[in-house]
């Protein structure tokens, strides 16, 4: 159950996001094993003066159109799993919408199972 939050610049289109989100999941679904109804994510835009960044941090040349990647995920996949993961996460973004991977930071945020309500008021995975 990945809860996904993606940022970018402002000044893309429709289909570029939505691509953002398909390979997005289906990159989860591949390498993390997440059904095909599990589907929660947004995207928010940001103007230049709300998306700071640091260019060449680790010498990775960024971009004004580098994306931001958040997933918060159960603490349930291995570390093969994660490298696996953020690979395919770059590879599909690169086909479609054209991303550099340069351009493509994720960050997952790891929680325990107990610590999600997927409605009704109910811990549905304690």
């Amino acid at each position: 159950m990945p809860l996904v939050h993606i940022a970018l610049r402002t000044g893309t289109s429709v289909a570029y996001r939505q691509a953002i989100f398909d390979g997005l999941f289906r990159a989860m679904h591949e390498e993390f094993d997440v059904p095909e109804d599990d589907q929660f994510m947004t995207i928010t835009e940001h103007d230049a003066a709300n998306f700071r960044f640091g260019a060449t941090y680790l010498d990775i040349p960024r971009s004004d159109k580098l994306v931001f990647i958040q997933i918060t995920a159960n603490n349930t996949r291995s570390a093969a799993q994660k490298t696996a993961l953020f690979k395919r996460i770059a590879e599909l973004l690169g086909q479609d919408p054209g991303l550099r991977p340069e351009d493509v930071f994720v960050n997952i945020v790891e929680v325990s199972k107990e610590n999600w309500s997927l409605g009704l008021g109910i811990a549905q995975y304690a």
